[in-house]
């Protein structure tokens, strides 16, 4: 496996280095195949596959690829390079090495863009001989107008999962629609964070400077800074400087630095705690509230009956905490997206349950994110515990399974549960579909809270009932009188049944009280009035 958490030494000259420009299409596939990093080595077959299978579907002149100097097409252009290569090969039958590079590239040069990547994508074209077209225009119809002028039905993006564009996208997806008609190729749409710079520095390929200085997501000039999370302050001068972006441990804060670049004076510093966690005040002899949000079409259509709903309310009344209401949502994003940041707000925790898995109505993590505002990105931890789970086949659905809000998601592991639960802020993923289940994750969080403060122990509450034969006319205005005077405890009344008996209950923290209310009410009616139950 890549280690991206120590720096990388290259010790290659710069003749070598020309050599591996003239012929790297052979020089990469010869790093990936004689890495010793297995997953790199089924994302680089994978994606060289996809790309062999678009230049079958059409003719070199009817394909084209847009390169923008970032870390993920500057990956895109080696894949091709080599797909190329390695395509025409078994088209010949021959090892001799290709000189050029006959695949037309897009380059939409904008005002805004960090001069650095106007310089390596020029560098680039020069070095690798690439058939440069630069549009000045805006994306649409500099496209539009390409189209028109040339023969090109497919374009290679470097779009990968968790992009703000990769919704809905598969390797081959035609063009939404509005746009002009091509063939979206994306052969890299499976990769991650890690997967890209694995690839980078195995095959020791250039990338943009900027990349050294911090940068982890580079858009343009007005939105992009370096990631907080790879600061360094030097001791001498106070002098901000960054780590370089494949030092960067956690994927998932790869678009951390794509934030708005407002003086210091109007609102403060940039800092990694905004896609951190939580700054919720859970100060220690507060009242705690919690919500939970099944997520379901089958319980709304009553096909099935939410079970864990009262069992977590079960719970979390057993460890002094009040939940604030229970909901159940669509299978739908936006439902589960709108409830979610509802309820995140007013309460301490929200419990979503439900919606988990690779089906196309599991939709729980995409409403989460987009509650955040933040896109699903690659997890390689959860990754990990899913193929263990489900073996080598972890791919396609499953592996998007994987796909967690980015940047606010904590994985919560415990040596009871064959994955980690999922926390994103103050909204915990139950994964459980049972009561068993659901036990078994409480039971792991409970035990987590004792080590790391997961959640706030308060002292239960405790819970007094009372019966009686009293009909609902003759407690009604004593009961009334009997809230206003007891304000602290929740008093409550409820039939089993039409004709059954009224139970009141008592809940809250003091004993005492609860005995004091009940006393106050006994007083109001005949000795006898009231029976006590268990």
């Amino acid at each position: 496996m890549f280690n991206l958490e120590y720096p990388i030494f290259f010790t290659f000259t710069f003749d070598d280095f020309i050599q591996i420009c003239v012929s790297g299409h052979m020089e990469i596939d010869k790093a990936i195949r004689e890495s010793g990093d297995r997953r790199l080595k089924t994302k680089y077959e994978h994606a060289i596959y996809v790309i062999q299978r678009a230049l079958a579907l059409y003719s070199i002149e009817e394909v084209a690829f847009s390169f923008n100097g970032g870390k993920d097409s500057t990956v895109l252009l080696h894949l091709l390079r080599a797909g190329y290569f390695l395509y025409k090969r078994e088209q010949s039958c021959s090892n001799e090495g290709l000189k050029d590079f006959p695949i037309r590239t897009i380059y939409f040069e904008s005002p805004s863009a960090f001069p650095e990547i106007n310089s390596f994508t020029y560098d680039a074209a020069s070095i690798y001989g690439l058939q440069l077209d630069i549009i000045r225009t805006d994306f649409k119809s500099g496209l539009e107008a390409l189209l028109k002028a040339k023969p090109i039905r497919a374009i290679f993006l470097g779009v990968r999962i968790g992009d703000p564009t990769a919704v809905g996208q598969e390797q081959f997806s035609p063009s939404s629609p509005g746009w002009p008609s091509f063939m979206r190729v994306n052969p890299i749409l499976d990769w991650s964070y890690r997967d890209v710079w694995a690839f980078i520095l195995t095959c020791k390929v250039r990338y943009c400077t900027l990349y050294d200085k911090g940068y982890t997501s580079v858009g343009s000039i007005y939105d992009t800074v370096p990631n907080a999370l790879l600061r360094i302050t030097a001791s001498s001068n106070n002098k901000e400087t960054f780590r370089p972006a494949y030092l960067l441990s956690d994927g998932r804060s790869e678009r951390a630095g794509r934030a708005k670049k407002f003086s210091p004076s109007v609102c403060g510093s940039f800092s990694a705690g905004s896609n951190g966690p939580d700054s919720i005040d859970l100060r220690k002899n507060s009242m705690r509230t919690a919500s939970a949000i099944a997520v379901g079409d089958e319980i709304l259509f009553g096909t099935i009956e939410d079970q864990l709903g009262p069992s977590l309310c079960r719970k979390l009344h057993s460890i002094g905490w009040s939940v604030s209401q229970t909901t159940v949502v669509r299978n739908d994003v936006d439902s589960v997206a709108d409830e979610v940041e509802r309820q995140k707000s007013t309460n301490d925790m929200v419990f979503i349950y439900g919606g988990v898995g690779p089906l196309h109505s599991d939709v729980t993590s995409l409403g989460v994110a987009k509650a955040f505002g933040v896109r699903l990105a690659p997890d390689e931890e959860f990754e990990e515990y899913l193929r263990h789970l489900l073996g080598d086949q972890c791919t396609g659905d499953k592996n998007e399974m994987a796909l967690l809000p980015e940047g606010i998601t904590e994985l919560l592991h415990h040596e009871k549960l064959d994955v980690p639960l999922i926390k994103c802020q103050n909204v915990i993923i139950l994964t459980a579909t049972n009561v068993m289940e659901l036990d078994k994750e409480w039971e792991c969080l409970i035990e987590l809270t004792g080590s790391s403060g997961l959640l706030v122990l308060m002292e239960p509450y405790i819970l007094k009932c009372l019966t009686t034969q009293l009909s609902d006319l003759e407690t009604a205005q004593p009961l009334s009188k009997l809230c206003l005077e007891f304000p602290d405890l929740y008093i409550g009344c409820y039939r089993k049944s039409r004709y059954g008996p009224l139970v009141i209950s008592f809940k809250g923290e003091d004993q005492a009280r609860i005995e004091s209310a009940i006393e106050a009410l006994s007083k109001k009616f005949h000795p006898g009035a009231f029976s006590e139950i268990n």
